[in-house]
């Protein structure tokens, strides 16, 4: 990680332009004119100012190549010629790592074999080859996506595979023979190659070339280590670059619907080859775009196909539209008749939202029929409790009420009963998980994180009986939500935690936390709460911590924030220094000016949460003034006294004026 170099490494797959101390070039994460993209030698960081994207160079492969963490690692090493030093594998970790492998292997075999016949064969080219052309694709294509072709032969794979030196009992496992070893499992058909999301051939697909309809039309490689079919997308492989420039994904039924599609120049495009939609298939689109499109056929088939499993997508959180084509026609058969760029823009026109397009759909076959339009609503609103975020499910409900003339506060109602239902069951379902009786630490996510006014010293300490009631409407303190200076000192811990305080010969980390220990609990952010705590306890346990362990962090949350603090769409000018010989005078670069930068944080930070005491004190008195108790009201009247003191001390050293209320 230090001698990877981000300006190096983002500039194999991106033309770059210096402009000051940074470099610029278009991003290749979505589609611009303009460059936004912005790389910073510096901070050893890149970022794009405008899809968001951003992070190091491990971050910048597994983005842009779909590499895995280790998959990076190993890239980065092979460029700087650095040798890694690999743990030593239990056998039983070997032998499924050799096995993943082999079967690869095979499969790859497979795909040889099968373009040989394709290509090479007077009947792959009579028979296959000229049933692709006909269908209108050309040589490119066919190659892109690794079809070929099984000959009606009965062993030929078979035999030319233990010519090569391959064991029979791994074809069997892949699927390319018969389990009794005795002949080809394809024969007659042609093929399909499936790719995992690295390009390697997972599994392969055959259809019939005969019309006999007893005959199964398609025919696919079994399940393995290498293979699960609810986890791979067809197309994915090829699709990955396309669908994050475009930040969508078009999901269609059909292998020839995703390759006819590509090659007239629509790459964004998947398929779930004729099966529902599973979570593992939802979360290979998530990694690339939140932004779903689904194309299928206009027939009654098709729009049942369109609506199954996709309040999976919903619970995902993935924005979905629905594209339903004209009767008679597919993808496939549609871009043949017309044209790529005529079916992209038949898409935009004719694309609409999922809850909205099965509301009107379901709204057609309930007409006058008040029990079917009430199976209906429940329907509609069971779609909409799937949502996590609760402002889109508050569009649709408005959206939906309108639809259904039915008032909106019963939507409301009835989607926090499913809800609540749903969240219930969750739990019950986890309790009964064996690791829910571990003794591992808890889990940050989920964690409701106290915005109450913090614990007061004992002579002011409050009785339960006293404490400020729930139910009772508190002003909100200003910049209370947006937490301006929690972020600070979030942003202190990411940029300068791993730095030495020369004085007072601790890390930045180590100083800042020990001031605000007794805050970390009372974060009103609950994400800059949940760094601050981990950050203690990494300090407790005695590890150390810089920006890279919150760009590389498990939680996308706390990557994407890390970014978005260590990265600046402006920079410092050379000129003062470099053209006019007018260095700063009096303080160091702001780079290094981390001390005082620092200690200005924390006085900012302590002033915010006096205020915020103040702030509930004083509604505190207003309480006690309405109840006419004035012993409660002098006694709150000193308390705010004492806090008021406290907070103008600290508003003088940090050089902030408050404005009495």
């Amino acid at each position: 990680m230090e001698a990877a170099r981000v300006e190096e490494v983002v500039a194999d797959f991106v033309t770059l332009k210096r402009r000051g101390v940074n470099l610029i070039g278009l991003c290749p994460f979505h589609n611009e004119r303009t460059p936004s993209f912005n790389v910073n030698p510096a901070r050893n960081i890149f970022k794009c100012f405008g899809c968001g994207k951003g992070g190091d160079s491990v971050t910048f492969l597994r983005e842009h190549e779909n590499m895995s963490y280790v998959e990076a690692l190993r890239w980065l090493a092979n460029k700087y010629n650095i040798e890694l030093e690999e743990v030593e594998q239990t056998p039983e970790q070997l032998a499924e790592i050799q096995l993943a492998e082999s079967l690869y292997i095979v499969n790859e075999f497979g795909l040889q074999h099968f373009q040989h016949q394709l290509f090479e064969t007077d009947e792959g080219k009579s028979v296959a080859l000229s049933y692709f052309k006909n269908r209108g694709l050309r040589e490119e294509t066919i190659r892109t996506f690794g079809l070929g072709y099984a000959p009606d032969q009965r062993d030929l794979l078979l035999v030319s595979a233990r010519a090569n030196g391959h064991d029979p009992e791994l074809l069997k496992k892949v699927g390319l023979c018969s389990q009794d070893g005795s002949r080809d499992f394809f024969r007659a058909r042609v093929m399909f190659t499936i790719h995992n999301l690295s390009g390697k051939v997972a599994a392969f697909a055959g259809r019939t070339m005969s019309s006999d309809k007893k005959i199964p039309k398609y025919i696919n490689s079994p399940e393995t280590e290498i293979y699960v079919k609810n986890k791979i997308l067809y197309g994915a492989h090829q699709a990955k670059r396309a669908i994050r420039q475009q930040d969508e994904c078009i999901l269609v039924e059909g292998y020839m619907d995703v390759i006819a599609l590509y090659q007239e120049g629509i790459q964004n495009v998947v398929a779930s080859s004729g099966t529902s939609l599973t979570e593992g298939q939802l979360q290979l689109i998530k990694r690339n775009t939140n932004n779903l499109k689904i194309l299928y056929d206009g027939d009654s088939a098709g729009i049942k196909a369109a609506l199954r499993g996709l309040d999976l997508a919903l619970e995902q959180n993935l924005n979905v539209k629905i594209c339903l084509l004209p009767d008679g026609h597919d993808p496939d058969s549609y871009v043949q008749e017309f044209s790529g760029e005529e079916l992209t823009q038949y898409i935009e026109a004719n694309s609409k939202d999922f809850i909205l397009l099965k509301t009107e759909l379901l709204l057609e076959e309930t007409k006058n029929d008040p029990a079917k339009r009430t199976g209906l609503i429940k329907d509609i609103v069971a779609s909409i409790a799937k949502i996590p975020d609760p402002i889109k499910r508050s569009v649709y409900l408005r959206e939906c009420s309108a639809l259904l003339e039915v008032p909106e506060d019963i939507l409301v109602s009835e989607t926090n009963k499913l809800i609540n239902t749903n969240l219930r069951k969750s739990e019950e379902k986890a309790a009964r998980r064996p690791e829910a009786a571990s003794d591992s630490p808890p889990s940050f996510q989920g964690t409701e994180w106290p915005t109450e006014l913090p614990p007061m010293s004992s002579d002011t300490e409050l009785p339960p009986e006293q404490q400020w009631p729930e139910h009772i409407e508190q002003r909100p303190v200003a910049g209370h939500i947006e937490a301006f200076q929690e972020k600070d000192i979030i942003r202190m811990l990411v940029l300068y935690g791993d730095k030495m305080l020369e004085q007072e010969q601790v890390t930045v980390a180590q100083y800042i936390l020990a001031d605000i220990e007794e805050s970390l609990d009372s974060f009103d952010n609950p994400l800059y709460g949940r760094i601050a705590a981990e950050c203690r306890d990494m300090i407790v346990n005695g590890q150390t911590f810089d920006q890279h362990h919150f760009i590389q962090h498990d939680s996308s949350d706390v990557c994407e924030l890390a970014i978005n603090l260590i990265a600046t769409p402006w920079e410092f000018s050379p000129n003062w220094e470099e053209m006019w010989s007018y260095p700063l005078q009096n303080q160091k670069m702001p780079e290094l000016n981390f001390d005082l930068d620092m200690k200005q944080a924390l006085l900012r930070f302590k002033l915010h949460k006096v205020m915020k005491m103040c702030e509930m004190n004083l509604n505190r008195v207003k309480k006690a003034s309405q109840d006419g108790d004035d012993a409660e009201m002098m006694r709150y009247m000193k308390i705010q006294q004492k806090l008021n003191e406290t907070r103008n001390e600290i508003a003088a050293r940090v050089g902030t004026v408050v404005l009495p209320k």
